[in-house]
């Protein structure tokens, strides 16, 4: 990878913290701690960590004896990750193949990872690996893009101005809404128990535009969807009428946004 690249990757991980950690990720971050269990002395893997909010909340509930590992595969993330704090340790790597030894942690997280692994059963197996006996894992992905209709809107909108590629890249965090093909996904992975709860969660942006430019400058070219100057300004002043529904009195863009916790617990 050459220096342009990696500044891309950086760049994009910088809009990614900015917009979308606030917005969408942080109150997410002490539910998954709280399912895996996360306390004093805990040694925690967060797994796709992004920049970290996860991670960062793992921390300060670990204390003194406990530590905080997070690892991706992007490097811009990790790169902007590593900005935020130096009390945890942040390492390249794959989900398919975590690179750490067999029952390495008591807990371990994933927020919003796991629909983009390309193999998601080993990725689960990989989490199950690294734990100890005993040990908690904590995974969460979005419900279904039916239930989240701002978003639905948004890639109406997307697919309509910039095609399906454009438009892809909004669906895929949606792709294990369904509780049954979730389900399904843990048993392939050999976690037949796991246990799955939907909770509701409340996106808040400064404004409608705030909302899809996150995605446009943000999260698309993390995906590797760049589009023109034009596309994004027409997509933008379009969004203003499209997501009218979203905005409140005040100005600002809310809208809900559910999400399924899976839990197990790893036996002898």
């Amino acid at each position: 990878m050459n220096a342009p690249e990696l500044q891309q990757m950086i760049d994009a991980a910088i809009a990614y913290e900015s917009f979308f950690v606030p917005a969408l990720f942080l109150e997410w971050a002490p539910r998954l701690a709280d399912a895996a269990r996360v306390g004093p002395g805990d040694r925690v893997l967060d797994v796709a960590c992004g920049t970290g909010v996860l991670a960062r909340e793992a921390a300060s509930r670990v204390g003194p004896r406990g530590s905080v590992t997070g690892v991706d595969i992007n490097p811009g993330m990790l790169e902007v990750a590593a900005r935020t704090t130096s009390a945890i340790r942040w390492q390249q790597g794959a989900a398919e193949s975590l690179p750490f030894p067999d029952a390495s942690f008591d807990a371990v997280v994933s927020q919003f990872g796991l629909m983009f692994f390309s193999d998601r059963p080993r990725a689960l197996r990989e989490m199950i690996r690294v734990l100890v006996p005993g040990g908690r894992l904590a995974v969460a992905v979005w419900d279904s893009l039916e239930h989240t209709p701002a978003y639905a809107a948004e890639v109406a909108l997307l697919e309509r101005i910039g095609g399906p590629r454009a438009a892809e890249p909004l669906r895929a965090p949606f792709v294990l809404g369904d509780r049954q093909a979730l389900a399904a996904v843990m048993a392939s992975a050999d976690i037949p128990s796991a246990t799955i709860s939907t909770l509701q969660g409340r996106a808040r942006f400064p404004n409608i535009r705030a909302v899809v430019e996150a995605d446009l400058r943000g999260w698309l070219p993390i995906c590797g969807v760049v589009l023109s100057e034009g596309q994004i300004q027409t997509i933008l002043a379009e969004a203003e009428v499209a997501m009218a529904d979203y905005v409140t009195k005040g100005g600002t863009a809310e809208f809900d946004t559910p999400a399924h916790i899976v839990t197990a617990t790893k036996g002898s």
